[in-house]
């Protein structure tokens, strides 16, 4: 561990992936069995086993024997057989007695039995009083919210034993699961794993070895701390962050659609780098990419800040209808909404009430409507879907003369390129010189016997190649067998040759004159 204080980071966009990762740490671990010390939660620990296993037959779509078990009250009040859970008394609740086939009847579930530690959970949760959270309005029994509602809390350190290993606050969560599972912290990493590390999680890049070196001689006070902040400083660290926020907003340089064709979305991408490197407040980064275009007075960076939701694929396919697709885009922003910027999977509610998150069919049309109200600015000169709005970026005068000047730069690189130098002309014969001994030598095989399972005729050519026709099936397989004294083989290569019999002249004897390789293989013996 290699944790001291260092500078509070101040980006938030590290913080929020930072804290993805950390809960997906959490929960990919094996859940523990509950201890009578400990609170299961229902929406974490048993609505997954009873969506798994019992809803398909005993939830809204289905209730066999009368029996729902996806509402607290529907769990309580039972089916034919009476009450399936009695809160306070796991072992007499029928949902338990079921589960371990202690009541009359086919043992639960009917795909199969449950796990020990899930069995235990759920007598666990049932002695806890069966307390039932996560209801469509986001609120369970005595008004407790699902945990995805609730506004987070910080919540106090724990305490350790290993209070000497403690450098920071972090460490003592860290310590405190340790010390309850009973294991010991890693010994602390080298310096130059510690450099790989951060360099690759910061920046995405490995460190050069000039800056490994610089690292592991530094024994300065702080030179971790000085480390991130020139990481935290580097143009790279905003391009190495921008790649997740674009794959959640779901950015690409073509459309999508059946022709993918390019489009120009490079300045968003921009836009976003710049955001991370600037330390642009989350709320900023919010607003203006949710709406930018609304605000007073907008910027063209606040314009070009919406191409989040400028995203939408695009279909310019002859005899689409414009109108189908400019809906398809807005359903597609309003969930793209709810995924990245609520947390939730709200694309149920499209055609219903959402089953598990606290979102209506009217609220999910609701958000439809921001969006749905949005005026598009169109080129009326271009065949444009409505839904593909384009600015210009002014001042042109500023734009052209930049331009001006890369092109004249790009100009003045591709002369020097041409031009020779002696040291140029050296390396290169010393280059061609290596290659020659680095080629490797390539020999014939000779057919000795050639045929085609599809009944095609082989011909074998004075070239040594084989050539056929006849039949020509859809898929066809080829087999040849040769006779070699050649020792310490390394790869084997197929040539396919064109040939004037063949389809336009070409290397295959389809009509359209294209071909593919599916399977090659190869078989040797003495």
């Amino acid at each position: 561990m290699f944790w001291t204080p260092v500078r509070r980071l101040q980006t938030w966009i590290s913080l929020f992936f930072l804290g993805c990762l950390s809960t997906v740490a959490l929960l990919s671990g094996s859940a523990p069995s509950p201890s009578a010390d400990r609170n299961v939660d229902f929406a974490r620990d048993i609505r997954p086993i009873l969506e798994a296993n019992c809803n398909q037959c005993h939830g809204v779509d289905q209730s066999m024997n009368g029996l729902r078990l996806d509402t607290r009250e529907a769990a309580l009040k039972g089916g034919q057989s009476g009450p399936a859970i009695l809160p306070g008394d796991g072992s007499s609740s029928l949902l338990y007695r079921k589960i371990v086939g202690d009541a009359p009847g086919s043992p639960m579930p009917l795909t199969g039995t449950l796990p020990p530690d899930q069995v235990e959970m759920i007598r666990t949760w049932l002695d806890q009083g069966a307390p039932w959270t996560g209801a469509i309005d986001g609120t369970g029994a005595g008004g407790k919210k699902h945990w995805a509602y609730v506004k987070p809390v910080r919540p106090d350190a724990p305490k350790v034993k290993n209070r000497a290993w403690v450098r920071n606050t972090i460490d003592r969560f860290v310590l405190a699961r340790l010390e309850r599972e009973g294991l010991e912290p890693s010994p602390e990493a080298s310096r130059e794993t510690l450099i790989r590390r951060l360099t690759l999680d910061l920046i995405g890049l490995p460190p050069t070895p000039g800056e490994v070196d610089a690292f592991v001689e530094d024994q300065r006070p702080l030179a971790y701390e000085r480390l991130v902040d020139r990481l935290l400083s580097s143009p790279r660290y905003g391009e190495r962050w921008a790649r997740p926020w674009l794959d959640l907003a779901r950015y690409a340089d073509t459309n999508g659609y059946i022709h993918d064709r390019r489009r120009n979305m490079w300045l968003y991408r921009d836009w976003v780098i710049k955001a991370i490197n600037t330390d642009m407040p989350f709320d900023q980064f919010t607003i203006e990419q949710v709406a930018g275009d609304l605000l007073p007075d907008a910027t063209p960076e606040q314009k070009i800040a919406t191409g989040f939701h400028r995203n939408t694929m695009i279909n310019t396919e002859g005899g689409t209808d414009p109108e189908e697709y400019r809906v398809a885009a807005i359903l597609d922003r309003v969930e793209t909404t709810g995924t990245v910027w609520l947390g939730s999977t709200i694309a149920c509610a499209q055609c219903h009430d959402h089953k598990y998150d606290p979102i209506t069919q009217e609220e999910y049309f609701q958000i439809f409507a921001f969006f749905n109200n949005t005026m598009e600015e169109n080129n009326p000169k271009t065949t444009i879907r409505p839904h593909s709005s384009s600015i210009t970026l002014p001042p042109a005068d500023y734009l052209s003369t930049h331009r001006s000047d890369i092109e004249r730069e790009i100009v003045e690189l591709k002369s020097a390129l041409k031009r020779s130098t002696p040291e140029l002309e050296a390396a290169q014969k010393d280059w061609e010189t290596q290659t020659a001994e680095d080629l490797v030598s390539w020999s014939s095989l000779d057919p000795v016997t050639y045929f085609s399972l599809g009944g095609a005729e082989m011909t074998l050519q004075e070239d040594g190649s084989l050539l056929a026709s006849g039949p020509a099936p859809g898929r066809e397989t080829y087999v040849t067998v040769t006779e070699t004294r050649t020792e310490g083989i390394t790869a084997i290569r197929l040539e396919t040759l064109t040939d004037p019999s063949l389809p336009h002249g070409g290397s295959s004897r389809s009509s359209d004159g294209e071909f593919m390789l599916t399977e090659f293989e190869v078989a040797a013996e003495p």
